[in-house]
């Protein structure tokens, strides 16, 4: 058994990938031509469904066994690294059990998961990630916003984190996007150097925090403004009013990691300005 953080085995940090599991998967052909075919595919199958989390029938005859585990590899892909410890220690129990069967080394495993970009290598008994999303941390919101308010930053990051770990980009996005929009109104009414604040809406109310903005808030702002019009857009991020079928653009895993990270600044920037608005306006 392969030592990692215990969470992924509850949450997972997001799936291996096609490329991954046809690489494993003709590993698995290759080691078919040094024992009996089924009895060789019924114990990686075995190993599959436990890391899947569903139960392990034996099947009829070679060709169900191989069809089967297709199956059985394809629902535990959504856990990259229970998928990488079902083939480890599937292997480790058949080096035991017939030593005379040669076994693909930790290197080629390891080549595997590069060429695919799976974000993990095997350093034995240690599964290493190599690419793992450390989300920007946002500061607990300050007195001046209500416990509703905390509550739904909390709940709002925490689904986005989930989202991310399950590989949904999109809806991870949308979760701080909607954030982002949900503590903007926060600030009308506030008082912003030569006025208070009166839009009601994200693109008013930060155009016009903007406008009384000096020198870096400016700039943080416009960017700001940017990045939501974009992620908006049905040519952009597609986040908010859907993708356009023609021109639309697909949003991987990696860019939804590193819009969530920029939103998560921004909201870092806007709890810290509420706080010092409010408490000028005390």
């Amino acid at each position: 058994m392969l030592e990692f953080d215990g969470r992924w085995r509850f949450d997972s940090p997001g799936p291996i990938g096609a490329d991954a599991v046809r690489g494993f998967r003709e590993l698995i052909d290759r080691i078919c031509g040094q024992a009996p075919r089924k009895w060789v595919l019924e114990h990686f199958k075995s190993h599959f469904a436990a890391a899947a989390g569903v139960p392990h029938y034996t099947s009829s005859d070679a060709g169900w066994a191989s069809s089967d585990l297709d199956t059985k590899m394809d629902e535990a892909s959504g856990n990259t690294p229970l998928f990488i410890e079902a083939f480890y220690d599937a292997c480790e129990e058949l080096r035991m059990q017939q030593p005379d069967i040669t076994l693909p080394e930790i290197g080629r495993l390891n080549r595997i998961l590069s060429d695919a970009g799976a974000g993990f290598q095997i350093n034995p008994p240690h599964l290493v990630a190599t690419r793992v999303h450390i989300p920007i941390s946002v500061p607990d919101a300050p007195p001046s916003l209500d416990e509703q308010a905390r509550e739904l930053i909390s709940q709002a990051l925490h689904a986005s984190e989930r989202a991310l770990s399950e590989g949904s980009g999109r809806q991870a996005v949308q979760e701080v996007l909607w954030l982002l929009e949900t503590i903007s109104t926060a600030f009308r009414g506030l008082d912003a150097e030569d006025g208070s604040i009166q839009g009601r809406y994200f693109n008013k109310i930060i155009g016009e925090l903007r406008q009384r903005g000096r020198g870096h808030q400016e700039q943080i702002l416009q960017w700001m403004i940017t990045l939501h019009g974009y992620l908006s857009s049905p040519t952009g991020g597609g986040v908010r009013h859907g993708v356009d079928l023609k021109d639309g653009l697909a949003l991987g895993i990696d860019e939804a990691r590193l819009y969530c990270n920029l939103i998560r600044s921004y909201l870092t920037f806007l709890i810290a300005e509420h706080g010092r608005l409010a408490g000028r306006s005390a």
